[in-house]
């Protein structure tokens, strides 16, 4: 903008630059921070007019009457002590050279805008973290930090040694925290560190951790699926990763062997044992801790077909008229097939039959593995509804005289008792008549 022609003075410099300053840009609060606004060349300086704004309030003004020469450097200095509210505030700085009163103009140049950071960080993190870790297992490991703001903007940085873990960032109100998944891969002593920053400062804090490696003990039985009647061993060590040393158990073995030592136990199968679970304990005490980790196998013992009275009797009955299937499990391993036989026809013992006299008769039923073959004969009657009603009648007829009976009991036992209780007044009244008679006399 130009100056009038007629100006009565020939030094006339408007403010081409204004320049804002806060130190420092972050600051905490309840601390003190300065803005600062000057402008390096002006005049004529008693002309001119500085103001401090924050966004459109004004925090201050200056004007330079007092201070008039030709040429000389304007500048404004403000102390404020920062509040929460002052965080991402816009400050700027206005200046106005007015050369009305001289037939001129009114120049005017504002500065950059500059925005404040106010913040909060006086705490110190804590890291919540298990003192033991155990090698390859996944644990959570979690840092926080209180009465931070603002905690939406706090950054952490989760370290194990010299690993770098992927932390999930969490905040509310005015705490942040961090949670890591740590995986340790080699045993000893270690460090957790939790790096926190927020603007320019920085917290760390520090946790030791001691990591152990505890892999599940080895079981180990000679022959998983042994014949009945075989002799197998059932062994129970240690894992060699496993330090120091853990303590071992094995289910059927009352002692225990000495340190470093496997533990194990000799059978002789039998049918019963198929289907046995054996189990393996380890026991291993870290810093006062006791761990406890086992391992299980189950033991299948080989046996031919075996068709037993209790899953395959040999006498059935089915009820005329009713869905029936003919009752018939067989035991052995492999599981055995089975098939049965009426009058030379395969019996189809899947589909419910519905019984008729037809069905009366000897069933062959034969049992077979890879082991062999077993066969029994299956003696089936179907009872008709007559005979049902019947055996029902005569059942209700045996209850009925059994309670006929138990009631006459009752009653002549209570009869005697009834009469006497009749005689009782009749006796009392006798006996006091005679009494009577005796005073009398």
């Amino acid at each position: 903008m130009l100056l009038s022609s007629n100006l009565p003075f020939c030094l006339k410099e408007p403010p081409e630059q204004v320049t804002l300053e806060l130190q420092p840009a972050w600051v905490a609060v309840d601390e003190v921070f300065t803005v600062k606004c000057h402008v390096p060349s002006v005049a004529p300086l008693e002309n001119l007019t500085l103001t401090l704004l924050q966004g459109n309030q004004e925090l201050h003004r200056k004007n330079f009457m007092s201070l008039a020469v030709a040429s000389q450097r304007a500048e404004i200095t403000i102390s404020v002590k920062a509040q929460r509210k002052d965080d991402r505030c816009n400050f700027s700085c206005s200046a106005e050279l007015d050369l009305s009163s001289r037939g001129g103009e009114l120049f005017h140049a504002n500065s950059a805008i500059k925005v404040l950071r106010s913040f909060e960080f006086s705490q110190h993190p804590q890291i919540w973290v298990s003192p033991l870790l155990e090698v390859g297992m996944a644990e959570t490991v979690s840092c926080e930090v209180a009465r931070v703001f603002p905690a939406k903007e706090v950054m952490f940085h989760v370290f194990l040694g010299d690993q770098e873990l992927s932390p999930f960032l969490s905040w509310e109100e005015d705490t942040a925290w961090a949670n890591a998944t740590v995986r340790a891969m080699e045993t000893g002593d270690q460090e957790l560190s939790c790096l926190v920053s927020l603007g320019p400062m920085e917290q760390k804090t520090r946790e030791p951790v001691h990591v152990y490696s505890f892999p599940p003990p080895i079981l180990e039985i000679e022959e998983l699926y042994p014949l009945a009647g075989t002799d197998i061993n059932v062994t129970c060590t240690g894992h060699v990763l496993t330090s120091p040393s853990p303590t071992l158990w094995l289910q059927g073995v009352p002692d225990l062997p000495a340190p470093g030592e496997p533990a194990w136990l000799s059978l002789t199968t039998r049918e019963e044992d198929d289907g046995r679970n054996f189990s393996c304990e380890a026991s291993l005490e870290v810093q006062g801790q006791r761990f406890i980790k086992t391992t299980t196998i189950q033991l299948h013992v080989l046996y031919e077909p075996r068709l037993e009275e209790s899953g395959c009797p040999g006498n059935q009955t089915w009820m005329e008229g009713t869905e029936q299937m003919l009752a018939c499990i067989p035991r052995g391993n492999p599981t055995p097939s089975l098939v049965c036989t009426w009058n030379g026809v395969i019996f189809d013992l899947e589909v419910p039959q519905k019984a008729t006299q037809n069905h009366t008769g000897i069933y062959c039923c034969t049992a077979t593995n890879q082991l062999g073959s077993v066969s029994k004969d299956i003696a089936l009657i179907v009872q008709g509804l007559d005979e049902g009603n019947s055996s029902t009648i005569f059942i209700i007829i045996i209850v009925a005289l059994g309670v006929g009976v138990i009631i006459i009991a009752l009653y002549l036992n209570y009869r005697p008792c009834k009469m006497e209780r009749r005689k009782l007044p009749y006796r009392q009244k006798e006996k006091n008549k005679e009494e009577e008679s005796q005073i009398a006399v």
